[in-house]
């Protein structure tokens, strides 16, 4: 017979505790924990908290965690929990899905006299548990757990059935695990038949490169052209926002960490920054359960209450950072879910923004983009050129895309979820290497739209050419990936996105990657322009060869004009000057598009990290 270990100065569990209570801060006014003063200053707190009186309490420091929890299983005459000197059943919590489990914060504990324990975090929702409970388990009690203990049993007990669970919540035909093999060779014999000609026949050769080149090229430029003029002729309207919520919601942010061995002190450092109620926020730093390096980290450094650690076991691939986030999504507790990287410094009332913003817009808004931008754009050339570019897109093209309704591929980070959508597409697609890119086209199919908002994240570019080069190539390669999964049904794309939707998403995508596999072709059109001779002069002609170079010029100074609009600010004018030698910086971009392409065919699931914490803050920022 199992032994039952409670606290000896609380009543037997088989007892049934008293309807009724005490109120919880009445006991720990009685118990000396609080002064009554704090507990009318908490209560007048939760008139616009949608929290629990407890965590308002922990939250302003006025009393432990411990002691909550305490003063609960006293308020509800119910045990303690003791989960280090016996752990739960895993079978019993078998009965049951891991869900139901995760959405009510309790678990099976033990047997105890024909009654089943469930450790729950909030005894004050157990009786409306109890008839469910009862079906699957009899007779049932409550015992008293904290969040910790719960979230630690939770994991050694349904962890590995999560884990798996979060590599396919997708839906297989959205999907790019269910990947044939044909599927990446299509891009790849298209290059090389092209090639072949031009080897062969290398005037009609490169025609016909030219011809795809400057296709792509058009593309892309009309897409930042009509993004741009939806930026300037277009403002954003505030006219369909609501009056604000009354009460500020709960808000779980996702930190994927891995490998982080430079970054944990710095980041904790940023997040204390912000100043949204912390009995309504909760940050999940997430890493990998043999990642000794980043677990190394954070254990150098003090996590307040409000930020805690969600490890990811480890039950075989895919190893990437959206199956990470998919786990990590079933023990968020928030109705709005966030996305932050390792080495991000929002804004301070970020999350105040984003509360208010999806509080007072449509309901079909389920995703709000933040601007992201550097902390480090003096550390050297590739930093200046990274922040232009980065600057051009989410200042000037990403929120011209948004405005006219276009497909909006997301950014990554600062990214903010309405949690009853995010769950509705499955999350991220856990074996796509542009997760969010992906998320952005799923959302565009199901209806839903996504905003911009007028928030900044700062980040570290990067700023060495190599790992530059790897980590485009990454971006690349996801894009194609994106592409060709969501181009397997052609016209259930077209009918799910509509024709304007649908051509964005064609000029995006062929654009973008297009225009770096095709590069070289466009380059030689430079020739012209130098006085020496063109492969193809004798079968376009001088007029035909010059029209080309003319285009190529006109989207030079296209892409002039939007990286000069994109860093007007007094903190980023400094840029301007930079701003010509962009034409230097993109050919980078070629040698991952390169690399890209072999790996879609060889490791198309291959996630090269990016090393994080190399280059210092710009003091001139101020604080970031």
């Amino acid at each position: 017979m199992t032994t039952l270990t409670m606290r000896p100065d609380l009543p037997d569990p088989a007892q049934s505790y008293a309807n009724g209570r005490v109120p919880l801060g009445h006991c720990l006014v009685e118990g000396g924990v609080i002064t009554p003063a704090q507990l009318l200053m908490a209560l007048h707190l939760q008139q616009r908290l949608s929290a629990p009186l407890g965590e308002i309490l922990v939250a302003q420091g006025w009393a432990s965690g411990d002691q909550i929890q305490s003063a609960l299983a006293a308020q509800f005459s119910i045990p303690r929990a003791d989960f280090a000197g016996l752990r739960p059943d895993p079978a019993l919590a078998a009965r049951l899905t891991p869900a139901f489990w995760l959405r009510h914060r309790c678990l099976p504990w033990t047997h105890a006299g024909g009654t089943t324990l469930i450790a729950t975090e909030r005894p004050d929702l157990f009786e409306d548990l109890r008839p469910r409970l009862a079906d699957s388990f009899g007779p049932v009690a409550p015992v008293q757990v904290s969040g910790a203990e719960l979230n630690q049993a939770i994991t050694a007990c349904i962890g590995p059935r999560l884990a798996r669970g979060a590599g396919c919540r997708v839906p297989a035909r959205y999907s790019c695990r269910s990947w044939h093999w044909a599927l990446p060779l299509a891009p790849v014999l298209l290059i090389l038949a092209a090639l072949t000609l031009f080897l062969l026949v290398p005037g009609t050769g490169i025609v016909v490169l030219g011809a795809l080149a400057l296709t792509t090229l058009m593309l892309f430029t009309g897409l930042r052209l009509v993004a741009l003029l939806g930026n300037l002729l277009r403002p954003p309207t505030r006219a369909h926002l609501r009056p604000r919520a009354a009460q500020q919601p709960r808000i779980s942010v996702i930190v994927p960490l891995y490998r982080e061995k430079e970054i944990a002190a710095a980041l904790l450092q940023r997040l204390s920054r912000l100043t949204y109620p912390k009995s309504l926020l909760e940050v999940l730093l997430v890493l990998e359960e043999k990642d000794e390096i980043t677990r190394r980290a954070l254990s150098e450094v003090r996590l307040p209450h409000w930020i805690r650690v969600v490890e990811v076991p480890d039950v075989g691939p895919p190893r990437t950072k959206p199956r990470a986030m998919n786990y990590a999504l079933d023990f968020c507790r928030g109705t709005i879910i966030g996305v932050w990287d390792a080495e991000d410094a929002p804004a301070s009332d970020q999350l105040e923004r984003v509360a208010d913003h999806f509080a007072r817009c449509d309901k079909d808004v389920a995703c709000l983009q933040g601007v992201l931008d550097y902390y480090n754009p003096r550390t050297n050339w590739i930093a200046r050129c990274f922040t232009i570019e980065y600057a051009a897109w989410f200042r000037v093209i990403l929120p011209g895309m948004a405005r006219l309704g276009m497909v909006v591929p997301l950014g990554g980070t600062t990214l903010f979820f309405r949690r009853d959508t995010l769950e509705e597409l499955g999350g991220w697609d856990a074996h796509n290497v542009t997760e969010d890119a992906d998320l952005g086209i799923r959302l565009c199919r199901m209806g839903y739209r996504t905003e911009m908002i007028p928030t900044v994240t700062y980040e570290e570019a990067n700023c060495r050419p190599w790992p530059w080069i790897k980590q485009r190539s990454r971006w690349l390669k996801g894009f194609l990936v994106t592409y060709l999964v969501h181009m397997r049904a052609p016209r259930a794309l077209l009918r799910d996105l509509g024709a304007w939707r649908f051509l964005s998403f064609q000029a995006f995508f062929l654009g973008t990657v297009g225009q770096f596999l095709l590069a070289p072709v466009l380059w030689s059109f430079w020739l012209l322009l130098l006085g020496l001779p063109h492969p193809a002069r004798d079968l376009l002609g001088t007029s035909g060869l010059y029209a080309a170079s003319a285009m190529f010029l006109l989207f030079e100074l296209l892409s002039l004009t939007i990286g000069m609009m994109a860093v007007t600010r007094a903190e980023r004018r400094f840029l301007m000057i930079w701003t010509p030698s962009m034409l230097f910086y993109f050919p980078l971009a070629t040698i991952a598009a390169y690399k890209a392409l072999l790996e879609l065919v060889l490791a198309p699931h291959f996630w090269d990290k990016t090393e994080h914490g190399v280059a210092a803050v710009d003091q001139k920022l101020g604080e970031v």
